[in-house]
């Protein structure tokens, strides 16, 4: 009769939750890509009724107008346009990380390391732009 194995249970949970990982620059950079995603995505109705607003009657064009020169407006502007930015430079490391460019760690570690420098560098740019 074969020896029986006993089974031990991997104290590893099966989808790690972000407080197990140690953070470094390609978890920051991936975890950014997906927020700035989420931001995209929410915004997507805020500017559609911005588009219905601007091509309305003239008074509705300048109250849109009006909302976007305050300060919260600005802070949206802001933070989409930085999103932006980030989800489309970030996207084309993926797409070159799928196409076998940059898949060694050092490599992928430089490349998340300049793109949260991009990242930051276009959010400064486009406050001082903004403000």
């Amino acid at each position: 009769m074969p020896e029986e194995r006993s089974i031990q249970r991997n104290p590893r949970p099966l989808s790690p939750r972000l407080s197990i990982y140690r953070w470094h620059p390609e978890m920051m950079a991936s975890l950014a890509h997906r927020a700035s995603g989420m931001v995209l995505v929410l915004f997507v109705p805020f500017y559609l009724w911005l588009l219905h607003g601007m091509t309305g009657s003239p008074e509705d064009f300048e109250a849109s107008l009006a909302l976007l020169h305050t300060g919260l407006g600005k802070l949206t502007l802001w933070l989409v346009g930085s999103s932006l930015i980030y989800h489309f430079c970030n996207g084309i490391r993926f797409i070159l990380l799928d196409a076998g460019w940059g898949e060694s760690r050092a490599a992928m570690r430089t490349g998340a390391q300049f793109m949260l420098l991009v990242a930051a560098v276009s959010a400064v740019v486009l406050g001082m732009l903004l403000w």
